[in-house]
């Protein structure tokens, strides 16, 4: 078992933050304009993208405000394709950093549209605690060919109490993406931005559609559908979640990401959250056999290994888990949440039982399996998706 603490957290550029090196200029023309008041702290170009490549190319690691004003200016579709793609690319051969996956992070959460759940408001108007909201997006791309694990476990964590916001998308790497199956399921996704707050409120779950909540990516949307290898933005959808999760379940495509974005988390302000990634390469916690865990608690990170054993479950192989197109994969939920035994129900309630975790709904796994279970095996979960149908479809 590992421990670390999280460095410091915070706006870029606060107390402590070491000043960057780089080249230094006013914001022009359309960044200039894209900066609301509350982010003028932020005025100066650290480092141009030109700059940036030279550096990255050099296999030099960037500062978190030079890859935050980096990005910034790719945001404001101030650089090329090239320029892009030359970027994007030599950071994927150097191998990214918890700096640079931080400063990207602020970036696309300020350039988000904003979700606003009025019980988070009126929570921190009134001064009392915040109840949990839970996002169970993971990074994709781990190419198991698996049913919407992430997606049923949201609706099993809706069931059980706890406020979910599901961010995600249509499929890139597989044959179903979770807003794929959320529409097969007859949920409406694309909300107007005030609806998806009175969702969760009224609901307690909503799926957020990444392509209208981040309409920036337009810029890079091209760039990304050419460049035939996985990048840094495959990793930033869990980190960037437009209703400001303050707990997540976080399922990584690679083993040594399960602490590198647990501690990304923690700087950008995640209260709890569990990042996990299977040792047969599921972007999930799998029920063929072990699974790599780095749980932030507390400003702490302790990573570890749990088995589907440690819970009396029977490991299976991924062909049990299989899922197919949109229509197929519904069917599968619909079968899950109406009581059907088996390894896909044993998948889902161990994600479920850590992101009951990660919200503090549970003190622990086994407590969290018996919650997600009570989900399932009671209904609340399949009348959690009935309430959602209804409310997303009504004027």
């Amino acid at each position: 078992m590992l421990s670390s603490n999280v460095p410091g957290s915070g706006i870029s550029g606060g107390p402590g933050t070491a000043a960057p090196t780089g080249h230094f200029s006013y914001f022009r023309g359309a960044a200039a304009s894209c900066l609301t008041p509350s982010f003028s702290l932020f005025t100066l170009i650290v480092m141009t993208i030109g700059d940036a490549i030279k550096k990255v190319v050099e296999r030099s690691d960037l500062a978190e405000q030079e890859a935050e004003s980096v990005l910034e200016q790719i945001m404001s579709g101030e650089c090329t394709d090239a320029q892009i793609a030359s970027l994007l690319t030599a950071m994927r051969m150097k191998g990214e950093t918890v700096d640079e996956l931080t400063g990207f992070a602020r970036v696309m959460r300020r350039r988000a549209a904003t979700v606003k759940p009025r019980s988070a408001a009126a929570a921190g108007i009134s001064g009392t605690g915040r109840e949990a909201l839970i996002d169970t997006c993971g990074t994709g791309g781990d190419v198991s060919g698996s049913f919407n694990v992430s997606t049923a476990t949201a609706l099993v964590v809706a069931g059980a109490g706890v406020r979910v916001a599901k961010h995600g998308n249509r499929s890139v790497t597989s044959l179903c993406g979770s807003i794929d199956v959320a529409e097969a399921l007859g949920v409406k996704v694309d909300l107007p931005v005030e609806r998806i707050g009175d969702c969760i409120d009224e609901v307690g779950i909503a799926f957020l559609f990444a392509q209208l909540l981040h309409s920036v990516m337009k810029h890079v949307a091209g760039v990304r559908r050419q460049i035939p290898v996985r990048t840094i933005f495959n990793m930033l959808g869990p980190l960037t979640n437009p209703a400001g999760a303050d707990s997540q379940l976080i399922g990584v495509y690679a083993p040594h990401l399960t602490e590198m974005l647990a501690t990304v988390l923690g700087r950008l302000g995640s209260r709890r959250a569990i990042v996990a990634h299977g040792s047969d390469g599921m972007d999930e916690i799998s029920i063929s056999g072990p699974s790599r865990i780095s749980e932030l608690r507390e400003g702490r990170i302790t990573t570890y290994t749990i088995s589907p054993e440690d819970f009396g479950m029977t490991t299976a192989s991924l062909v049990d888990i299989q899922g197919g197109d949109a229509s197929q994969n519904a069917r599968l939920i619909l079968d899950l949440l109406n009581g059907s035994t088996g390894p896909r129900r044993d998948i889902v309630l161990l994600n479920a039982a850590a992101a009951l975790t990660a919200s503090e709904k549970a003190t622990g796994m086994n407590e969290g399996l018996a919650m997600a279970a009570d989900s399932i095996d009671s209904r609340k979960a399949l009348r959690k998706l009935t309430h959602l149908i209804d409310f997303t479809n009504s004027n």
